[in-house]
């Protein structure tokens, strides 16, 4: 769990709750054993985004810099602090089209690896990142 917003990372994704925003990215956090986290601000809210461990993030190569603009997809809540939280699945980065993909489908984190079991191989070995559209998660471009 993380602390002050309750919210249980990274085990909690709702598929139920999932949605898309668009705004501003702003202040980075990265604590010691906890993931990447950073805050959206759209035109009516401001979100906090828990994106992925920083190892991952790393792995990604994923270049941000405060105030671009960008899109993220994840699942939203509301932590026990108050904010609303999005825990990322897809993030879109405007100002260079590129995707970086942290959660498939169902939420599952790419970064625990290949899923086996009923439903078959559904993690990837290698970290995911693409250019081009962002609503065709899972639709036989992977």
């Amino acid at each position: 769990m993380l602390p002050k917003s309750g919210i249980h990372y990274p085990g909690v994704f709702d598929t139920n709750t999932v949605g898309i925003i668009q705004g501003k990215i702003y202040g980075f956090l990265q604590t010691t054993g906890g993931p990447v986290q950073f805050r959206v601000d759209t035109p009516r809210e401001s979100y906090i985004v828990i994106a992925s461990p920083p190892w991952f993030w790393r792995d990604l190569d994923v270049k941000v810099t405060e105030g671009a603009e960008v899109k993220v997809r994840g699942s939203k809540s509301m932590g026990q602090d108050g904010k609303l939280y999005v825990i990322g699945q897809e993030l879109e980065i405007f100002s260079t089209g590129k995707v970086y993909v942290f959660r498939d489908d169902d939420g599952y984190p790419l970064w625990k690896g290949a899923r086996t079991g009923a439903r078959g191989a559904g993690g990837f070995g290698s970290p995911q990142k693409r250019s081009g559209g962002f609503g065709d998660m899972g639709r036989g471009r992977r």
